[in-house]
């Protein structure tokens, strides 16, 4: 006779996303129609689409920070929306345009938002930033753009999330920056094994820690599949499989 599950078991069971049905439009257009995916505690879900396919108000949807038109999406089980302010103290959120307050320095910053976490790691987030080479007295808006990501993903990491948002991170990135992004994130889930949610026209480095992989055309998901069985089923490399989606070649059973 099996035992049955316990508090924890149900726990590691309940998706750290899930979508259902999440509809969104602006006007008459309907830029997500009826999505519906979930993401499994210890994953690395790849959200791939081309500009304007809806990634972004899908990133906003599930971060409470937009109310879909019909549907609902969940974090750690409970309604992103209604709920946010106490489940993103569990996510964190690497925006695709780093912001923050231009004139605050990157030690002023982690300062800051030491009062916002009770897990707050400071030594780990000042260790990161020596990784990335980021000058800590320089003011935020005066540094590169490779720097500023790497101010964000030093704040959405050191309080030891749960989940892990990575909106487009590299986008405008040169390679040695884009590789250490992926590097950073590749050792974090080494270490914790974070859930990363991340959408990313960078194929070739998100090919190399993605478990699981899906493909948004004309607001739905054409692809949503295991990385592997993706590229077994197709036989070619991920950038050649969203190559061909995105242009219309029809999608393996």
């Amino acid at each position: 006779m099996s035992e049955a599950a316990g508090p924890a078991d149900a726990v590691s069971e309940t998706p750290v996303i899930s979508s259902r049905d999440v509809t969104v439009r602006y006007g008459r257009r309907a830029v997500l129609a009826g999505l519906s995916f979930e993401i499994r505690r210890g994953s690395v879900y790849a959200l791939l689409g081309r500009n304007g396919s809806g990634k972004s108000s899908l990133v906003r949807c599930l971060l409470g920070e937009q109310k879909p038109q019909a549907g609902a999406a969940r974090l750690f089980g409970r309604d992103a929306w209604r709920e946010r302010k106490d489940l993103m103290r569990r996510v964190g959120v690497v925006p695709e345009e780093p912001d923050a307050p231009p004139e605050m320095t990157a030690r002023e910053l982690v300062a800051f938002c030491r009062g916002l976490y009770p897990s707050w790691d400071e030594a780990d987030a000042f260790a990161r930033l020596r990784r990335f080479g980021v000058p800590e007295t320089t003011e935020f808006g005066r540094l590169s753009k490779g720097q500023k990501g790497a101010v964000m993903l030093t704040l959405a990491l050191a309080h030891t999330p749960e989940l892990l948002v990575l909106d487009d991170p590299t986008l405008g990135l040169d390679i040695v920056a884009k590789n250490a992004v992926f590097a950073e994130v590749i050792g974090d889930l080494a270490d914790r094994g974070t859930t990363v949610f991340v959408t990313t026209h960078d194929l070739a480095a998100v090919e190399g820690i993605a478990d699981r992989v899906a493909i948004l055309k004309d607001g739905r998901l054409v692809v949503d599949d295991a990385l592997e069985t993706l590229k077994e089923r197709w036989a070619r490399p991920l950038e050649e499989i969203f190559t061909a989606v995105a242009a219309g070649e029809e999608v393996h059973p």
